[in-house]
């Protein structure tokens, strides 16, 4: 290249030059960084690290994600490893969940390990999983089958029936009469 000697056939005088690398080859290291300006409605997924500053209305999947103090997220959010430091109002599901002292969490979170900083809002159910990525939170198992059968549920506007007496635990409760004999 800098010798004077040996001509390299890519030069400019040729016309001919190689392609440059391929972009897929170099597989990006840096974080992808959603600013305090920016407004996305929909879902974000990423294998990487994510950055967010800004508002998201959607799900986001990510392998580490940090959400920022001044940052919303409506919707369910999946990585291996969330930092929280402001607004989630949905679902969260990681292996490590780290809740600041400014994260304010409107859900339930599903983790491996969780810490709490002193001064953090949590509104919701806690769970943990062993694999929070792969267990279905919201899938109960089917009822087996007892040979019983469930009745019809009532209407709403029925009134449930009376009680009768020979159902009554405690009998009458009118005082005894004093009998007119000669005790």
């Amino acid at each position: 290249m800098f010798n004077k000697g040996n001509k390299d056939s890519s030069s400019p005088e040729t016309g001919a030059y190689s392609a440059p690398p391929k972009r897929t080859a170099m597989k990006s290291k840096a974080p992808s960084i959603l600013s305090g300006d920016l407004v996305l409605t929909g879902t974000i997924v990423s294998d990487g690290e994510i950055q967010l500053d800004g508002t998201v209305d959607g799900d986001i999947r990510a392998g580490s994600l940090i959400i920022g103090e001044d940052a919303t997220v409506s919707g369910e959010v999946q990585a291996e490893t969330v930092v929280i430091r402001g607004r989630v109002t949905g679902s969260v599901r990681a292996r490590q969940v780290q809740l600041a002292s400014t994260a304010r969490i409107e859900g339930d979170i599903v983790h491996a390990a969780l810490s709490v900083e002193s001064g953090a809002f949590f509104d919701g159910h806690c769970r943990h999983s062993s694999d929070p990525l792969k267990d279905s939170g919201g899938a109960k198992p089917a009822a087996k089958d007892n040979g019983v059968k469930a009745e019809p549920a009532a209407k709403a506007d029925s009134k449930p029936p009376a009680p009768s007496k020979a159902q009554d635990p405690l009998g009458s409760l009118e005082p005894p009469v004093a009998s007119k004999s000669g005790f």
